[in-house]
């Protein structure tokens, strides 16, 4: 069956679809705290993690190389879990962390802004302005975070298998939707969906070691991977910094293999 990342604006009915779906289709429901509470078991701040995923790369001009650690641990985690299956996850990158496989099916959540007024206003007492205020401030930051990230407008419908717009919909019609559209043979789990998908688990994992290692943490790097042959490719000069990679990485599970890009800085 697919892997599902359903894309939600806030206050959208996102999290509560996300979580119905995984009951109706009896998966696994992952969302971004999952995963933030997952690293951060390892040492790494759940602050700085939040951040990496929530705030626009502007407020992160100073803290660009932290914001790159974070979110290649982010999608390591999120790589490893999609390859145990059965797994709905919410939030605002799944779509994007786990391109490149086919059996992932990506759906978005959309809700009128009059809905997503109530619904913060039911949550929190505010004005109707100071709603619509929030709304756009945290819309406005995932669009910069998108488009800064991947060069993409997060509200391009092309990005997704399925757009869901809850204003008419119940969230049982909306589940339905979304176990109908997951069951379709698009989205059918092949030998070479799992090798991609196994080919970008392998990869972050590498790309998140090097990160936290000490000897490697303050490079910057690409990571390919198929069929556990590992290509890092980077900006470095020094023939002690290949040996190095060469040696984190090759320690990596799922690695048989390990060659190194250098690319001009």
């Amino acid at each position: 069956m697919a892997v599902i990342t359903i894309s939600r604006g806030s206050f959208s009915g996102g999290r509560r679809l996300a979580e119905a779906a995984a009951a109706w289709l009896g998966y696994r429901c992952l969302d971004r705290d999952t995963l933030v509470a997952r690293i951060a078991a390892h040492g790494v701040s759940p602050a700085g993690l939040r951040a990496a995923l929530e705030q626009p790369p502007t407020v992160w001009d100073r803290f660009r190389h932290t914001k790159y650690v974070y979110l290649s641990l982010v999608r390591a985690a999120l790589a490893e879990t999609a390859l145990e299956g059965n797994v709905v996850y919410h939030g605002n990158a799944g779509h994007l962390l786990l391109q490149g496989v086919s059996h992932v099916m990506r759906a978005r959540v959309i809700a009128p802004l009059s809905s997503r007024v109530a619904a913060i206003r039911q949550s929190q007492e505010c004005s109707e302005e100071a709603a619509v205020d929030q709304i756009r401030k945290i819309d406005q930051e995932s669009h910069q975070w998108a488009r800064a990230l991947y060069g993409i407008d997060w509200s391009d419908a092309s990005l997704y298998d399925l757009v869901l717009n809850l204003e008419h919909l119940t969230v049982d019609q909306a589940c339905e939707i979304i176990a109908a559209t997951a069951r379709q043979d698009a989205f059918r789990e092949t030998a070479a969906s799992r090798s991609a998908l196994r080919d970008l688990a392998v990869a972050s994992r590498v790309q998140a070691q090097l990160a936290v290692t000490p000897e490697t943490l303050h490079l910057e790097v690409e990571v390919v991977a198929r069929d556990g042959a590992i290509v890092v490719r980077g900006a470095w000069s020094a023939a002690a910094e290949s040996d190095r990679v060469l040696a984190i990485a090759g320690q990596v599970p799922g690695v048989q293999s390990v060659g190194v890009e250098i690319v001009a800085g």
